[in-house]
């Protein structure tokens, strides 16, 4: 197993860091974000597309959205597809802009949300596990086709089982970290 093949890996653990990154982003823990819309699609023009597609979006104030539509055909559309997202808001259309004020996250609501950023990192823990696999897998194969020894095999697997516990360790650590800002009244 190369270091091209051991950088794959690197780069393959570290995506899975950057995927759970971008979806705590969208957590909502009571501050507005321009990324809790990303996920919102629009149906308009004939096809499903996402919201940033038809409409800028802006934060002009901590707990305050604002959707700048561009095309008054589709305002409608925005706004049914906002309520329907599930992301608990309540858009107040006037006339081309959609205000989306944020609401007070209850107790109950802070509960639901740290189950979801548990349920984001354990996705992220199995996605890095997996990586791990292909790892230990391929350098099975190298040493049965003679490529590497039984000891650069022994070495290469605890490299890669070391690179595995660092980044568990950044998903916990980061798991943590959201935890304390979702909690925090």
């Amino acid at each position: 197993m190369s270091d091209t093949d051991m950088n794959a890996l690197q780069r393959r653990m570290d995506g899975a860091l950057d995927v759970l990154k971008k979806e705590f982003g969208g957590l909502r823990t009571g501050r507005a974000s321009a990324t809790l819309l990303d996920p919102v699609h629009v149906d308009a023009y004939g096809s499903n597309v996402p919201l940033n597609q038809v409409a800028g979006v802006s934060v002009p104030e901590p707990r305050m959205i604002v959707v700048q539509v561009w095309d008054r055909g589709v305002v409608k559309a925005v706004d049914k597809a906002i309520r329907e997202a599930g992301l608990g808001l309540n858009p107040q259309t006037e006339g081309q802009t959609i205000r989306l004020p944020m609401p007070e996250l209850t107790q109950e609501r802070r509960k639901e949300l740290t189950k979801v950023a548990h349920k984001y990192s354990e996705a992220a823990k199995v996605s890095v596990r997996n990586v791990r696999r292909d790892g230990m897998e391929g350098l099975k194969k190298a040493e049965k086709k003679g490529e590497i020894t039984e000891d650069e095999h022994r070495r290469l697997s605890e490299v890669v089982q070391k690179k595995t516990d660092e980044h568990v360790k950044k998903i916990d650590e980061m798991l943590a970290q959201k935890e304390q800002e979702i909690m925090k009244v």
